[in-house]
């Protein structure tokens, strides 16, 4: 009985070894992920940010543009006289 004692010890501990690895690498897996996800979303963030920085400068500019023609606007319909010459 103590012999059948003695080999089971090792495969437990054996077992218990494997275990062990296969959830430190289940770790190292999702920490990875959880790395990769975050760098992810760092330059997604940036490009984003880029964008819209890009599509707001254009939009100031087409507002700009479009207050310039309803002073126009506004102008030739207090004085449409502009129109006859």
């Amino acid at each position: 009985m103590s012999r059948a004692g003695r080999i089971s010890n090792p495969v437990n501990v054996g077992i218990a070894v494997q275990a062990d690895w296969e959830n430190r690498e289940f770790i190292s897996n999702i920490s990875l992920n959880v790395r990769r996800l975050f760098e992810f979303l760092l330059q997604f963030e940036a490009t984003t940010k880029s964008k819209l920085a890009s599509l707001n400068e254009k939009l100031d500019s087409l507002e700009r543009k479009l207050e310039g023609l309803e002073v126009q606007v506004s102008s030739a319909t207090t004085n449409p006289s502009v129109f006859n010459s």
